[in-house]
């Protein structure tokens, strides 16, 4: 990866909870809207609903930022009123950097044995 697109998208960071998992449902390919708040409740199983305010909010401005963009609709997709949104390489990258991110930070907590099971008090 070049360097400096990778620089670029730590511009963004850190994202919030919502945007990262709006970015995340994409990683795999297109999904319209309605779609990507159904993959998030269920990866969360539950713990995380976005509501239509804020997924349409967060898309114009993942939009306008040059991190998703429209998608053609697929084939068997035959309701018109579906708009579809994908992943730009920026976008991509952008979703990398922020779960290596997370990743170093767990990693972090994980040797101060944050998750030990010890008794708190």
């Amino acid at each position: 990866m070049h360097a400096p697109i990778a620089e670029h998208a730590r511009t963004f960071l850190p994202l919030t909870d919502a945007v990262f998992h709006l970015l995340l449902s994409l990683a795999d390919g297109p999904a319209h809207g309605y779609g990507i708040l159904l993959e998030v409740e269920t990866r969360s199983d539950g713990a995380v609903r976005m509501g239509t305010g804020t997924l349409y909010s967060a898309v114009k401005r993942l939009r306008d930022q040059g991190l998703i963009a429209d998608a053609p609709s697929p084939v068997h997709d035959d309701d018109p009123r579906r708009r579809y949104y994908a992943l730009t390489r920026l976008g991509r990258v952008v979703l990398r950097e922020e779960a290596l991110r997370l990743d170093a930070l767990v990693r972090f907590a994980r040797r101060k044995s944050v998750f030990d099971t010890g008794d708190p008090g």
